[in-house]
Formats: C-alpha cells, sequence, structure tokens
C-alpha cells in the first residue's frame, strides 16, 4: 500500500514506465541503415556538421554530430537512428505530464469527479495519462519517427516539453494572486518556456503552428492586462538566446562545408533559407490539392490510433467543452490550425506535418479515458487494478494494430539499392539522377561519413535548378563546372532573374537548363564514363545512345553494340508495400527488362535477353512487360 501511495503521488514513475517501454519498442524496430528520403542526407550533414535543406535544423545538426560520436551502436547511421527512438521516447514523458495537468485541472471544476476521492482520482489520473501515451507512443505517424533519423523526432520532443512548460507556467500563475504570476515557481516555468521554445523554431518552423492555441490560452487566463505585455516583452530574451543556435547556418557556411545547402553564408541566402523560399511554390498553391490532402487526413485519421484513440478523443473533446472551455478552445485551435496549414502543403510525404493534431487528439483522448474510468469506478464499482488494466489494454491496441506496418527492422531496401547502383558504374563515373528518395540522399551519407566510392560524381538533375547546387558542385567538383563554364554562366544569369523575383521567361531559363546539362554529358566522355538514371528525360540525351548497365544508363556517342554483364543484385525483402518501398522491386525488374530488349533489339545473345526476363520476374512477379517477351521469346 505504502509501494502504490508513492507511486500515485508523482506523474514521474508512470511517465517514465511508459517512455521506458515506447523507448524500447521503438528500438526493437528500429531501421538498421539508412531509410528513405532525407535520412542519407540528414545523417550526413550530422556527421560532418554540414547544412541541410530549408530552413536548415542547426539544433538537429548539432545534436546529431554529437550522438554520432557516442558509443551507442556501431555505425554512424545506426546511432542517429536511436537518437530519434531516444527523441520520441522522451517526447511521449512531457506528453505524459502534459496530459497529467490538463486532467488534473479539470478534475478539479468536475463535481462528478472529486466524488471518487482523493486518492483513488490521484491514481486515476495517472492512468488515463498512460493510457493517452500509449496511444501517442504507438499511433503510426508518431512511431515512425521514432525508426529513422529525423528532424521530426526531435519536433516532437520539444514541442512536448513546450506545451508542458506552458502549462505549468499557466497553470502557477493562474493560481498566484497579486502577484500576478513572477513568484519564483511561476517565473522560472516561463522562462524555460521561452527559451525552449525558441530551441524549437531552430528544428523546424512549423513550431509557429502552435502560436494560435497557446496565445488565446495565455490571455483568457491573464487578460489583456499590462502586467499580461510586459511578459510578454520580458520573454522575448529567453526566447532569442534559444533562437540564437540559427547563428551556426552563417558561420558553418561560410566554411564550406562538404554539404552546403542553400550556402546561406549571406544575408539574403540566410533568409531565403530560413524561410523555406524554394518550398514556398507548393504552399497554399490550390483549392484542389487542399481538398485532396483534407480527404487523405480524414481517411487516415482513424486508423493513425486504431480507431479507439479516435473514439475516446471525441468523447473526451466533449467533456473537456464542458468542464473547462478554455482548454477546449486552445486544443482547438492548435488541432485546426495544424490541419489547415498541413492540407495546404502539396507534398506526398505529409503525414509528420498533421503530427501536432495527432498530439491533440491524443490529448483529447485523456479525457475520454478519464471519463471511461469514472464511469467504471462508480457506475461499475471496479476495483482500480482492474480499470488500470482496461485502460492500459485500450493504449496499447496502436501498438498490435500498427507493429508490422512500422517495423523497419529488417528494412535494408535504401541500403542495397544504393549500392547495387554503385556497382552499376564503373570507377569515376558521372551519373545524373533524381531519384533523391531512393538513393541520392543515401549517397550522401555512403559517401562523405563511409568513404563508399568517393569516385563517382553524383549530380541531382532538379537541384541544378537551384544556384546554391552549382556553387557547391563547382567547389566539390571543379572540373565538372570548369568544362561547361559558359553553359553554365549562361544559366546562372537567367536563373539570377528566377530567384530574385525578377522578369524571366521561362522558355529561355529552362533551354539553358537543358543546353548545360548536356554540356556535362557531352564535356565529360574524354575523362570518365557518363550515366543517367532511367527517370532522366530524353532530351538530356538527344543524339546519344543509353545503354543499360544495372541500375543505370551508360551514355555512348556511338551506335555500336556494348555488351553488358548480367547485373546481380543484393536485394532483401521488406515483406511490406508502400508508396515508395512498392516501387524498388520494380526498379530492379526494369532495368532487366530494359537489358533484355536492348539485347534483343540489337539481334544478340537471345538466351541472355531472355535470362533478364526471367530474372526480373523475381523481383516483381506482376511485370507485364517482362511476361509479354517471354511469351514472345518462347512462342
Amino acid at each position: 500500500m505504502m509501494i502504490l501511495k508513492r507511486l500515485t503521488a508523482s506523474p514521474r514513475p508512470g511517465a517514465l514506465g511508459v517512455s521506458l517501454l515506447a523507448f524500447v519498442v521503438y528500438l526493437l524496430t528500429l531501421a538498421p541503415t539508412v531509410d528513405f528520403i532525407d535520412s542519407g542526407e540528414l545523417s550526413a550533414v550530422a556527421c560532418t556538421l554540414g547544412i541541410a535543406h530549408p530552413t536548415g535544423y542547426p539544433l538537429f545538426t548539432l545534436l546529431g554530430w554529437i550522438f554520432s560520436r557516442l558509443p551507442v551502436a556501431a555505425e554512424e547511421i545506426l546511432r542517429l537512428n536511436v537518437m530519434a527512438a531516444m527523441l520520441c521516447a522522451a517526447g511521449v514523458y512531457f506528453f505524459f505530464h502534459s496530459v497529467h495537468l490538463v486532467l488534473s485541472r479539470i478534475s478539479r471544476d468536475s463535481k462528478s469527479l472529486l466524488k471518487i476521492g482523493k486518492e483513488r482520482l490521484s491514481s486515476h489520473l495517472l492512468v488515463a495519462s498512460a493510457g493517452a501515451s500509449l496511444l501517442l507512443a504507438f499511433s503510426e505517424t508518431y512511431w515512425s519517427q521514432a525508426v529513422s533519423v529525423e528532424v521530426y523526432s526531435l519536433h516532437l520532443l520539444l514541442l512536448s516539453m513546450v506545451v508542458y512548460t506552458f502549462l505549468k507556467a499557466i497553470f502557477h500563475s493562474s493560481g498566484s494572486g497579486e502577484s500576478g504570476g513572477w513568484e519564483a515557481s511561476a517565473g522560472v516555468w516561463w522562462l524555460l518556456f521561452a527559451f525552449i521554445l525558441g530551441l524549437s523554431f531552430t528544428n523546424h518552423m512549423t513550431t509557429v503552428l502552435l502560436a494560435p492555441g497557446l496565445l488565446v490560452l495565455y490571455f483568457a487566463a491573464g487578460g489583456f492586462s499590462p502586467q499580461s505585455w510586459k511578459r510578454l516583452a520580458m520573454l522575448s530574451l529567453p526566447f532569442a538566446l534559444g533562437l540564437s543556435i540559427y547563428l551556426y547556418l552563417p558561420l558553418r557556411a561560410g566554411q564550406s562545408p562538404a554539404l552546403n545547402w542553400g550556402n546561406p553564408s549571406t544575408l539574403e541566402r540566410f533568409l531565403w533559407h530560413l524561410s523555406g523560399k524554394q518550398y514556398r511554390v507548393w504552399i497554399f498553391s490550390s483549392t484542389e490539392a487542399a481538398s485532396r490532402q483534407l480527404k487523405y487526413f480524414m481517411s487516415s485519421l482513424p486508423d493513425e490510433f486504431a480507431y479507439i484513440g479516435l473514439l475516446l478523443a471525441a468523447v473526451g473533446a466533449a467533456m473537456l467543452l464542458q468542464t473547462n472551455k478554455k482548454l477546449f478552445v486552445a486544443t482547438s485551435l492548435l488541432f485546426a490550425t495544424c490541419v489547415f496549414y498541413s492540407i495546404n502543403y502539396d507534398i506526398h510525404d505529409i503525414d509528420s506535418y498533421f503530427l501536432l493534431a495527432y498530439v491533440c487528439v491524443a490529448l483529447w483522448a485523456g479525457c475520454g479515458f478519464l471519463l471511461l474510468i469514472a464511469w467504471m469506478a462508480t457506475t461499475l464499482g471496479w476495483r482500480r487494478s482492474v480499470i488500470a488494466a482496461v485502460i492500459l489494454t485500450f493504449g496499447l491496441v496502436p501498438l498490435f494494430a500498427h507493429y508490422k506496418r512500422v517495423d523497419e527492422s529488417r528494412n535494408y531496401l535504401v541500403h542495397d539499392y544504393t549500392m547495387n547502383m554503385f556497382a552499376s558504374l564503373e570507377p569515376d563515373a558521372l551519373v545524373l539522377s533524381y531519384q533523391w528518395d531512393y538513393w541520392v540522399s543515401a549517397a550522401n551519407y555512403f559517401q562523405l561519413v563511409k568513404g563508399v566510392r568517393p569516385d563517382v560524381v553524383v549530380v541531382d538533375k532538379e537541384l541544378l535548378r537551384r544556384s546554391w547546387y552549382l556553387t557547391e558542385l563547382e567547389y566539390r567538383f571543379p572540373w565538372l563546372i570548369r568544362e561547361s563554364q559558359a553553359e553554365v554562366n549562361a544559366f546562372r544569369n537567367e536563373l539570377f532573374k528566377f530567384e530574385h523575383d525578377q522578369p524571366y521567361t521561362p522558355a529561355i531559363i529552362q533551354a539553358r537548363y537543358e543546353a548545360m546539362i548536356m554540356s556535362f554529358i557531352r564535356r565529360s566522355f574524354s575523362s570518365r564514363p557518363v550515366y543517367v538514371t532511367a527517370e532522366i528525360e530524353s532530351e538530356f540525351t538527344r543524339g546519344l545512345e543509353r545503354v543499360p548497365q544495372g541500375l543505370a544508363f551508360r551514355i555512348w556517342n556511338d551506335t555500336l553494340f556494348h555488351p553488358t554483364p548480367h547485373p546481380q543484385y543484393t536485394f532483401r525483402p521488406l515483406g511490406r508495400s508502400g508508396r515508395l518501398e512498392g516501387f524498388v522491386p520494380k526498379f530492379y525488374a526494369s532495368s532487366l527488362v530494359a537489358r533484355g530488349e536492348y539485347y534483343l533489339y540489337a539481334g544478340k545473345d537471345r538466351r541472355e535477353g531472355e535470362m533478364s526476363f526471367v530474372d526480373a520476374l523475381r523481383y516483381d512477379p506482376s511485370s507485364a512487360e517482362a511476361k509479354a517477351w517471354i511469351e514472345r521469346i518462347r512462342k
């Protein structure tokens, strides 16, 4: 009994227990190597102290650099994946405390909850907080941020800390009487809140989505009094101190790191990077895009929490509306602001932008849990141990519902694809590609951190549309720019107009862009083999021959037959399909189909062509092209 009293006296043991459980599960499902999209770039930036894509993520970079040197795993990428797991688990810890604060506040204002009794209510608050925290920890998108390196793991921790410190400060201040919230305890919480808020902005600018909800709660609690405005002014200093980490970007960019995205060494480029200028074209682009993203959010929301979480959240939101309208309005604003912004961002990998909305749903679910507990305790008369078992079981439903979909412990798709791509290229190759999500991003990690195939020059075709990338290529591969200097300068002149919002002619800038790329290809023939990947448009190799060689096409300036070895790919299937995962086996199959077609059209070894088509079906049994060719050959 004494142990039970000690455990229910503070939310810390419960918060620690739930976060440790989450951490263990995250480790069990952790990606063993590089993952899709930005994983390779971000890990390379962290390991080399470079500059990441906008908005730069300096806090993540510095923290990642420290973590990449800790002896927590054998390889840097795995250490960074462990960091993601640890950050998300820590986010669960602070979320538990936030839910407990909210539930404690609303229970104080609810007559029905007060009837339960102080001691029993304390334990019920902890159980409800644990249930909500488990729902969040194992919701699909939150969990997915914990299994491989991404900036959203740190974003989730900082969001939880900002909300927790804000609630501590606002609740201390509202009960502080004449002091106006600046007695020692409240003052410390306000200062911590402002500093952590500044830090959060240095990791992800969507922290601004907190503003409407928190400001409404701030002024609802303190009014528009001189004291409220004075407090905001005083908090600007710790906020600026946290925000000062952004100085890393211009300072480090001036040192020309290996990865220097945006080259924010000048005030102009720093502001471009900070504001994410290159991504503005996808924000608030059309009502059609917003409608599509909203439909996606609404259709995926129930499954995000295995349905049970959404049901509890609906009940909990109604309860919050009745017991504390200020908290209801604030959390509703957080949810609505997040959804409104996110649906107006027209990108494929949008799920992580809904994270704040998911946090609100989990918080509402905590209120729903408390109402359910009160019903089981007062109406059904169940014992506390039985109630706790039921609530924790409900909270763990997403764990079992999402395990197979989120588990990355056997995901070697990007690692193997990148190694197979490197194996397709001869020494000192130049390769033009824009398969960023599948291997170009990962190549940054393997080349710059692990020293794999440093002889290969990987050029991202779409990044060539940015002047900073031309500067980086000139720094890393001066010969490439020097040999096409006239074409590069001509394109840069037009690109300057585009980047500085001056009048430009789209046809001219596109023509000079194509001329520059064609110059890169043609003027590299004499010194090195040149390749493109399958998605590179035909106009860039006009008048040249593409010969399939592994996962790429080697470019030749003749019409001779160039035999290539039958590729032996390393491929470890993941066992599930997805938007990105499903394409990898198709890439392998397509490369083999292209090789088979090359041999047959050239009138060469028929058996070699057939072997390529048969092998293609090993990777993609649904390949219509491979099946059709086999049928034609065997007739």
